[in-house]
């Protein structure tokens, strides 16, 4: 790839002093005036240490086979069935000679309770994760088993792939005593990622958590982190690290792993089950379809936090089930429980070494306290009401005992609608501190919703900004997200904690899109929004400096597009449609009497004209779009009959189509029958502009009505108004704050050009006194560039700038967020 020198400014020469180079400059006619407007003397509100933040959630195979440092996949032979309906207890392991997985009273103990009978003379090799079992030359990795044998027995231990041997085999004799622990180490004599690992036995054995941990883990620590991960988060200096979901906390039973429960094998994350010696942990069976092994527990969490200097932030069951489960738990014996196992966390967390559950983490080699000081309960209840109920109970409980713990509330899975807007007053009712907002968006709101919390109360509870992104890893997926972030600054008296969602994705195992870091079993790259979220994190300050700027020069024209049906997970019907302009002059018409012509099929499913409808009959297609008409239309009536045949959902009726993944649809019946909403897709992501709790009944027909008047849309259900929005927020493509570094004594200038013009700027300092020369970090790429394994496409670009006075004219380029730091003098 070449490198090309960036002309910063209009008469400084940038000195690019880091990896990774600025695109080519705009031709000269794609440049945007702005100016920028800071006051020094006014004071903005105060940002927190712990403002921004990362989220950990078991997703995408980020504990097991990522960020949890083990090699060796079941290692307990817990898989089953409960975890996924393709797994058996011997997934990821084969057998040579004879070997079957027992569960009986001569397991290792009772929370771990199936095992290996291994027969003599006959081995196991386990295929670890991804392509194998990830080695390097010359590093150690450390063994360990658990086993039993009656006449007792010699193990052999060896690594290979396919070109032969990695590591020299290692003997290990066991005794004929029971159970024991047995361990050695190996030395990798080839680095491979598709190594085996094999354990054979001279004579009849019983095997249980059998382990391979590289040496190397990050700060060296046993049952420890995968260390180039690791790293990449501590790299981010965050400040806090919240954990452990998510959907792994509210979703399942609520019950514990006991013989009283019947060892339920799908529950809420409870702490309880990952502290302690591994072998005792229970295994569980992870929401997003695995299993986990909690080898990376809550003590590994708080260690994670402690290293990297973050707050802990642990997450913890409401009794109310969410991520499409929806139910709550009427136990008050269970609910009593789990407010006691809140309140024992703390004392896990900040408890003398002599308390109950202080002596269980000194025990694990922290005698010292975590320092623990906030905790969230729940996570995305759409069950406010209820939740509020029990989340009370909790609340109350922690603040009689620890006061100064903080207790966070949640609004809910959206950015609005009938639970975030009910679920808010609830908080604000009982003068909650802090509350958890959770939204995925499309790039479009990001740009168009810097002002959110411009207007929230300032009196009111805190925001918590626990989970966000803009539904992709390209660079404008970043360019949005940094142009809302400078909003989240800004309402830095509001928003008091903030972190991107998901953090990791293990490229072979995705679940989920887009991620923060993404990795396979020997290597890790940072996504484009990764490099935002650091730029951010790295450069946050202690204070806002109140700034303005002017916006772009544009004009909201007025929604235009052709008109579409659809359907998800539901066969429906379709009749009359008649699409007539502001004067009533017919646009487009069809009853279906001769085929369905007029219409272009651009999505799944099979479509069919029936009866004199037309009719979708795949009932488990997904987004099933045809679409009629010019894209060039605006101010018009859509109407149509809709008819539920049969599945999940209701209808979709598009209008503003303009391709397959720009346009607004109308869902009728969408999240399982639940609500009905409208969605506008820009670029493939898709918004909800507005909602509400509906349903549809099957069999019946509905007369649906969309006019379209400007960038206004009002909907009639039946005759009856259902809603109507306005969407006329501009996507402000140029956004910046300014903040203060008191150690430094610099100010520090951040700007987001998220267009592809160039946007030359005139800075006004006011009275204040800077230095001439300014350090500047640029990331400008292709709105489309996507980082990979094999390919930085954007990096920062670090440079200096010599133009700095207390007014001045710097170019933003292109698609770029910079930041500019500014000594005072």
């Amino acid at each position: 790839m070449s490198r090309t020198r960036w002309r910063l400014g209009l008469s400084a020469t940038a000195l690019l002093v880091a990896a990774g180079t600025i695109p080519p400059s705009a031709h000269a006619e794609d440049v945007t005036d702005y100016a920028i407007t800071v006051d020094p003397s006014a004071r903005g509100a105060t940002i927190d240490d712990t403002m921004y933040g990362v989220f950990f959630e078991d997703i995408n195979r980020a504990a097991d086979g990522g960020l949890y440092a083990e090699l060796v996949q079941n290692r307990s032979f817990e898989y089953s069935t409960a975890d996924n309906a393709s797994y058996t207890p011997l997934t990821s392991w084969t057998v040579d000679g004879t070997a079957r997985v027992v569960d009986d009273g001569g397991r290792l103990n009772e929370r771990n309770r199936s095992y290996l009978d291994l027969g003599a003379g006959s081995s196991v090799t386990n295929a670890g994760y991804n392509t194998g079992v990830h080695v390097e030359t010359g590093k150690k990795y450390d063994f360990s088993v658990w086993a039993r044998a009656a006449a007792g027995t010699t193990l052999t231990v060896s690594l290979q792939d396919s070109g032969g041997t990695l590591a020299t085999a290692r003997k290990v004799d066991v005794s004929k005593n029971g159970w024991a622990r047995y361990r050695t180490t190996l030395t990798a004599t080839r680095t491979s990622s598709d190594g085996r690992l094999t354990v054979a036995s001279s004579a009849a054995a019983a095997l249980d958590m059998v382990s391979l941990f590289p040496r190397d883990t990050y700060r060296g620590e046993p049952n420890g982190l995968r260390k180039d991960l690791a790293e990449r988060i501590a790299a981010l200096h965050p400040g806090f690290v919240r954990f452990p979901g998510g959907c792994l906390v509210n979703t399942g039973s609520m019950e514990d792993y006991s013989a009283a429960s019947g060892h339920q094998r799908k529950r809420s994350y409870q702490w309880k089950d990952t502290v302690g010696p591994v072998e005792t942990r229970a295994t569980n069976s992870n929401f997003w379809g695995y299993n986990q092994s909690y080898g990376l527990g809550y003590y590994e969490y708080f260690r994670l936090a402690e290293d990297i200097g973050a707050m802990p932030l642990p997450v913890v069951p409401a009794l109310v089930t969410g991520c499409g489960q929806n139910k709550a738990v009427a136990d008050d014996a269970l609910l009593k429980r789990h407010v006691q196992d809140t309140l024992d966390l703390i004392e896990f967390a900040n408890g003398p070494a002599s308390s109950t559950w202080g002596k269980v983490r000194a025990r694990m080699g922290h005698p010292k306290p975590f320092h623990l000081t906030h905790i969230e309960v729940g996570n995305e209840e759409n069950l406010p009401n209820e939740f509020f109920a029990r989340f009370k109970e909790f609340r109350a409980a922690v603040q009689a005992k620890h006061p100064e713990i903080q207790v966070i509330s949640n609004s809910g899975p959206d950015d609005s609608g009938t639970t975030f807007d009910t679920a808010w007053q609830l908080n604000r009712d009982a003068k909650v501190d802090m509350v958890d907002e959770h939204y995925y968006n499309s790039p479009q709101w990001f740009l168009q919703n810097n002002d959110r919390y411009d207007s929230y109360d300032r009196n009111g509870p805190k925001v918590f900004l626990g989970e966000y992104a803009s539904q992709g890893n390209t660079f404008k997926n970043g360019l949005t997200e940094a142009a809302f972030m400078t909003g989240l600054e800004r309402n830095a008296d509001v928003v008091k904690l903030a972190s991107y969602a998901p953090l990791f994705a293990n490229e072979d195992y995705v679940q989920w899109r887009p991620d923060l870091i993404w990795f396979n079993n020997h290597a890790s790259w940072n996504s484009a929004n990764y490099e935002v979220q650091k730029l951010f994190m790295n450069n946050v300050g202690d204070r806002v400096v109140p700034s303005t700027a002017t916006g772009t020069p544009s004009l909201l024209a007025p929604i235009t597009g052709a008109v579409g049906l659809s359907t998800w997970a539901t066969t429906a019907a379709y009749d009359d449609v008649r699409v007539t302009d502001a004067d009533g002059r017919e646009l487009l018409t069809d009853d279906f009497s001769s085929g369905a012509s007029k219409w272009t099929h651009t999505g799944g499913g099979s479509w069919s004209v029936q009866d004199g409808q037309y009719v979708q009959t795949d009932v488990n297609a997904e987004n099933t779009m045809v679409s009629a008409g010019d894209p060039s239309w605006h101010d018009y009536d859509l109407k149509v009959k809709a008819t539920k045949k049969a599945g999940k959902e209701g209808f979709l009726v598009a209008f503003g189509v303009k391709d397959t993944g720009n346009y607004y649809w109308w869902n009728i019946g969408g999240w399982n029958n639940t609500q009905t909403a409208v969605e506008q897709a820009v670029d493939g992501g898709k918004s909800t502009l507005i909602s509400k709790a509906g349903s549809v009944e099957t069999g019946r027909a509905y007369d649906v009505d969309v006019k379209v008047r400007g960038r206004q849309v009002t909907l009639y259900l039946d005759g009856q108004e259902w809603g109507s929005f306005r969407d006329d927020k501009p996507a402000e493509p140029f956004r910046q704050v300014v903040t203060e570094d008191r150690r430094t004594g610099e100010l520090i200038v951040k700007v987001v050009n998220a267009q592809d013009a160039a946007a030359r700027t005139t800075v006004d300092l006011g009275r204040a006194k800077v230095a001439s020369k300014a350090r500047v970090t640029t990331l400008a790429a292709a709105p489309d560039a996507v980082n990979s394994e094999t390919s930085t496409a954007v990096a920062p670009v670090r440079s200096t700038f010599d133009g700095v006075a207390g007014k001045f004219t710097y170019t933003f380029p292109a698609n770029s967020v910079t930041f500019l730091r500014i000594r005072q003098r």
